[in-house]
């Protein structure tokens, strides 16, 4: 049974987020998504005017007369939402953890995902899997991807977005879309992406903390690396110092911009001190112009 507190804030969760992907997201992402190509529906007698390429040759031989494939456009998705939930995104300085923001945003899209008929699974990750939910369609389903993305307690402390990918590829028979949401402090994992994208609709969504790209002047300031344990003590009043942060900064952002454009990968940046909604619809929209 869980805690009132906690119930109430699912419930709280529900209310806003089914709210978002029903006004702003829902319409884009039908627009977004749609059209995944044909699949097989049934077989029936063949009728003049049908082609000549669609006869079921195997079926019209067992049968005697003519019978044609019937094909049908397919319409449903499959959506995966992937979860860090490793240390570093136990971690904010503005009015919420990088780890309450990363959940809402899977909240937001599996609503979006269950309003347009699809399914929606979930996928919680750090240095180990930790939890996968199979995609499923209904409220009862997306409201119990909610509970875990709100409260799942992980035991893994590090970030493997590759095992993470393989994870993926290995559990699903069709093709995904699939948001990875992470602040994608992990190494190689270019290749790996690479190859899920081929196989799937890979969109990366990174969160960011302001903190995690200046640092203010407040003089020795010791930190806590939250996925190795190591401790740090910084001399924030040192102006070099803190511009080398920045620039370190900056720098790892742009690096891993270059690794999404290499293999194609669509990105959305998250920060948690700004609205995230206003950063989905302009993807939406950028993504339908390209479609």
């Amino acid at each position: 049974m869980l805690p009132k507190e906690v119930l109430k804030k699912i419930r709280r969760i529900e209310i806003t987020t089914s709210k978002l992907a029903t006004d702003m997201l829902s319409g884009d992402y039908e627009s977004v998504f749609k059209g995944r190509g044909i699949e097989f529906d049934e077989v029936r007698e063949y009728q003049p005017g049908d082609e000549i390429r669609s006869i079921d040759w195997n079926v019209t031989a067992r049968m005697g007369h003519p019978y044609i494939k019937k094909y049908v456009e397919e319409r449903q998705l499959t959506v995966m939402i992937l979860l860090d939930a490793s240390g570093s995104s136990f971690f904010g300085s503005s009015k919420r953890l990088k780890s309450d923001l990363a959940a809402e945003i899977s909240a937001v899209l599996a609503f979006a995902a269950i309003q347009n008929k699809d399914r929606v699974g979930l996928l919680i990750f750090t240095d180990r899997i930790e939890k996968f939910i199979p995609p499923r369609k209904g409220r009862p389903h997306v409201l119990r991807v909610i509970r875990e993305a709100l409260c799942f307690k992980p035991k893994g402390k590090g970030t493997d977005i590759e095992m993470a990918l393989r994870f993926l590829n290995g559990v699903t028979t069709r093709r995904a879309v699939t948001f990875i949401i992470s602040d994608f402090f992990a190494k190689d994992f270019k290749k790996s992406l690479s190859i899920a994208n081929k196989r799937h609709d890979i969109i990366a969504v990174t969160i960011t903390d302001p903190r995690e790209i200046s640092l203010p002047d407040v003089g020795l300031l010791e930190l806590t690396d939250a996925e190795t344990g190591g401790n740090y003590i910084i001399d924030t009043s040192n102006e070099s110092i803190r511009n080398k942060y920045l620039s370190k900064s900056r720098e790892t952002i742009e690096s891993r911009r270059r690794l999404f454009n290499s293999v194609n990968v669509d990105h959305i940046d998250i920060f948690t001190n700004r609205p995230y909604v206003e950063e989905f619809i302009k993807f939406f929209q950028v993504r339908k112009k390209r479609i």
